[in-house]
């Protein structure tokens, strides 16, 4: 799959991002993809690869584009335990800064730059996100509920706005979440939200997996639980775009 370099014009000035999508020459639904806190690098790439080789255009921005361009820190190309603490205090301020008003304004820039590129088919489109980024993508999905038609979110704080916002999302969902971010009883409660919001959604607890288990540049990566995010997203992508 072709990655190709861009830059999306925001209210703040140019995001810059990259997309990946089939080299065919066809249109194909389109999937705003939020990376997690350590942003844009070479697994963020492979991943949107993966998925575009399903037929999807998937475009995945520099969240944290105000503060320059990625990579915004210095990564190793493993990202251990014993230095993830060091580089979560660099990011933290990134991550405060992002204000709520700050992730619409740029949901809002990111899905018009998505729907407007001439290999998105018209129609509804997707979001999907990790980490912080599925917080992202829950909100992009809660604001914009009739274009959204499916939000994914794994090892996301995904409750964190309350019932409200769940309540605004119109899109099929899935939220994979990882065994040590949420308990059983944390579970029961934001599932019992979602059916009072009477939001279309699948909600578990990955078995065996930690914070950031989809990554596999991380301590964190668990081969069982990246699987089992395909397996659960695709389907979730190909029942709510089929014919977009």
């Amino acid at each position: 799959m072709p990655i190709k370099t861009l830059q999306i014009p925001t209210t703040d000035g140019q995001a810059d991002a990259f997309a990946a999508f089939p080299d065919n020459g066809e249109q194909h639904p389109g999937v705003l993809m939020y990376a997690d806190a350590f942003g844009i690098r070479p697994v963020l790439r492979e991943m949107a690869r993966e998925l575009a080789g399903h037929g999807y255009y998937v475009l995945v921005p520099n969240l944290f584009y105000r503060h320059g361009p990625a990579p915004l820190i210095d990564l190793p190309e493993h990202i251990g335990e014993e230095v993830r603490p060091a580089l979560i205090e660099q990011l933290m301020p990134l991550i405060e800064a992002h204000t709520a008003e700050r992730v619409l304004s740029d949901a809002d820039a990111y899905l018009r730059f998505l729907t407007t590129q001439p290999a998105v088919t018209a129609g509804p489109v997707a979001v999907t996100g990790y980490c912080i980024g599925g917080l992202l993508a829950m909100r992009t999905a809660a604001a914009h509920p009739g274009q959204v038609a499916a939000v994914a979110a794994f090892h996301g704080p995904v409750g964190a706005d309350g019932p409200d916002t769940l309540a605004e999302i119109t899109a099929q969902v899935h939220f994979g979440h990882a065994e040590s971010d949420l308990t059983p009883k944390a579970l029961g409660e934001l599932n019992r939200a979602l059916d009072a919001a009477k939001v279309d959604y699948t909600s578990e607890i990955y078995p065996g997996t930690v914070h950031g288990f989809t990554m596999s540049d991380t301590d964190a990566f668990n081969p069982a639980g990246l699987q089992h995010h395909w397996d659960r997203l695709l389907p979730l992508l190909d029942r709510a775009l089929a014919n977009s």
